[in-house]
């Protein structure tokens, strides 16, 4: 059993242009809980997060989140994120989808919740202090580490109770992985926020999360408590064997 269970997958089946590339998931993410999805490059962790913020159609399966149900349905994936976006789930994507011909001061502005609900700028600033030095430099001259510390400060201002965040570690150093890892433990202890990360950096992502699920080839081989995880190496190495998908 999960306190407050903020997501819930069940038999979830999704992929593209009818084709399956995730079968029959089964996750579920608690209220101050970080869960690591982990696996080789094509498992399909991407297609997951996809899902469940709604770019990718759900096939078969459910999806239940913040008290709704979404059921296999017509409706269009843009339609989808924003009513997702609005019941208080973020997504912190692979290629962090920032403005960079923008200022990181602008990009965050953008962030805002219209109705002036969420969090201020100065609030998510506190968690990423190495920001305030470039608020007026553009997006595109950042380094890779500031631009991933902009891009989940910008997710954090509308104040998720789900935040999603898909290849943290895409180019960086292991120890600005390290150090952002550590914020996400932050977040998730002084927030509430559930957190469920995709990451590459196995040991580093399973330091700090509560939970994590391995996948292969579409299918989770392991979900389970962290710790669990860390102390079957033979496990985690079954995982990242046998051939990649095309996608995920």
């Amino acid at each position: 059993m999960h306190a407050e269970e903020l997501l819930r997958l069940e038999g979830v089946t999704a992929g593209y242009d009818g084709n399956a590339v995730v079968h029959e998931v089964d996750l579920v993410v608690g209220r101050g809980e970080i869960l690591a999805l982990i696996g080789s490059n094509g498992a399909g962790k991407s297609t997951t997060l996809l899902t469940i913020s709604g770019l990718v159609p759900l096939m078969s399966g459910t999806i239940e989140m913040l008290g709704e149900t979404s059921a296999p349905r017509r409706r269009t994936p843009t339609a989808e994120v924003w009513r997702r976006a609005r019941r208080g789930v973020a997504h912190v994507p692979e290629d962090r989808g920032l403005f960079y011909d923008l200022t990181a001061m602008e990009n965050l502005r953008l962030g805002r919740p219209r109705r002036g609900e969420g969090l201020s700028i100065e609030q998510v600033l506190q968690w990423f202090p190495q920001l305030d030095a470039v608020l007026a430099r553009r997006a595109g001259l950042l380094s890779g580490g500031e631009q991933q510390m902009l891009a989940m400060a910008r997710a954090m201002l509308s104040s998720p109770r789900l935040l999603l965040v898909d290849e943290l570690s895409l180019g960086l150093a292991p120890m600005i992985v390290e150090q952002l890892l550590t914020v996400l433990r932050t977040i998730a202890t002084e927030t509430g926020t559930g957190i469920l990360v995709v990451e590459q950096h196995v040991q580093l992502v399973l330091d700090i999360a509560d939970r994590a699920a391995l996948m292969r080839q579409g299918r989770i081989l392991f979900d389970g408590e962290a710790t669990e995880l860390k102390r079957r190496p033979e496990l985690l190495e079954s995982g990242y064997l046998g051939e990649q998908q095309p996608r995920g």
